[in-house]
């Protein structure tokens, strides 16, 4: 069964840090190409960045230059680090691996001072 439990909310100033975890289970984590995608109040779900098996990244250019997705492949885990965070970052943030409908549950972020 595949469980994908992200970390790493909460709130935060604007310009601030965060950094939000997946730990993944229940497949092969380390050929999956694995996402990060957001849901903002009363908006869809934007894909925020992408990370291959092999670790090509990509971005939302939304948030280009402020955020890095990684991996440790050891851990199974997946991880987004968020700096210089604006208002507009506010969302619930979820892992999923990418092309498919499995997500987690979602970790809320908040900008806000």
């Amino acid at each position: 069964e595949v469980q994908l439990v992200e970390s790493g909310g909460g709130l935060v100033q604007p310009g601030g840090s965060l950094r939000l975890s997946c730990a993944a289970s229940g497949f092969t984590f380390s050929i999956k190409s694995m996402s990060w995608v957001r849901q903002a109040p009363g908006k869809g779900l934007e894909r925020v960045s992408t990370i291959s098996g092999d670790d090509m990244r990509n971005y939302a250019d939304s948030v280009k230059g402020r955020f890095t997705i990684f991996r440790d492949n050891a851990k199974n885990t997946l991880y987004l680090q968020m700096n210089s965070l604006k208002p507009e970052d506010t969302a619930v943030y979820y892992c999923a691996i990418a092309g498919t409908s499995n997500r987690g549950q979602g970790t809320q972020v908040t900008v806000s001072s």
